[in-house]
């Protein structure tokens, strides 16, 4: 007897998938910032740039085994990926479990969540901290003790986005859901709260724009300018203005004085 797959070969398929399939995303389900997402921000691509931008962003950086072995930022980028990468195929537990491994290992905490370019580089690192909705443009460059966080306990995106070529000095806190625009460099110890321009360099506490330039050498944001020395030697000077003032007053007095005597 004809088996009856001969007879109709145009029978509509089963729904029965391999199980690998099973944890693919069809190409039409996927907007274009995940599919490209996927096949660069997560693949080996992303983590050669990785590793080949620390020879770019520091000098000390002097053979492939130093950082390969001795680079913790690297390594938690090298970690994040692959717990990115299961996050977003709702693998559950062993994303946090990786983030967690990798945070006892480099002192570097980012969330599964986080999304984050290629090229970036965490300088030094300890201390850094990047929040579950943050996301980090290409090539940026973070150290250590910044962070990326959040200002409450409200669902959804509540974590900045920094867009391509932005500098985090080290101690920098930048909260909320802000946009933080390409080329941005953000002084150390700075405390970002509002959203910030491209090509700009934010100071202080809470930031302030002081720079519309932001253009240039990541690694020359030791040279931002000091807005608090810049406001009292102007402070300083009025008070000299004011003092020549009431010196040329005093002398125009006395000069009536012994003109009326």
């Amino acid at each position: 007897m004809v088996p009856l797959s001969m007879l109709l070969p145009f029978t509509k398929p089963t729904n029965k998938v391999p199980l690998l399939k099973r944890f693919r995303r069809s190409p039409s389900s996927e907007t274009p910032a995940s599919s490209s997402e996927n096949s660069d921000s997560l693949g080996f691509k992303a983590i050669l740039i990785d590793f080949q931008i620390v020879f770019d962003r520091d000098p000390a950086a002097r053979n492939w085994l130093e950082v390969l072995i001795c680079y913790p930022g690297f390594h938690a980028l090298c970690l994040h990926r692959i717990a990115h990468w299961l996050q977003i195929h709702k693998v559950s537990f062993f994303p946090r479990l990786i983030s967690h491994f990798g945070r006892l290992f480099t002192g570097i905490e980012i969330h599964p969540g986080a999304t984050i370019g290629k090229g970036v580089f965490i300088d030094h690192g300890m201390g850094v901290v990047i929040g579950e909705t943050a996301i980090i443009g290409d090539y940026s460059l973070i150290y250590q003790g910044a962070t990326l966080g959040g200002t409450g306990k409200e669902s959804g995106k509540r974590h900045p986005t920094l867009g391509s070529n932005v500098v985090v000095g080290a101690g920098a806190k930048v909260l909320g859901n802000i946009q933080v625009g390409d080329n941005v460099r953000i002084g150390a110890g700075s405390v970002v709260l509002r959203d910030v321009p491209t090509d700009c360099t934010v100071v202080g506490i809470p930031g302030r724009i002081v720079s519309k330039q932001g253009k240039g050498c990541p690694l020359e944001h030791g040279k931002l300018p000091d807005t608090e020395a810049t406001v009292i030697r102007s402070l300083l000077d009025r008070i000299e203005q004011l003092e020549q003032q009431v010196k040329d007053l005093k002398n125009l007095s006395r000069i009536n004085q012994e003109n009326y005597v």
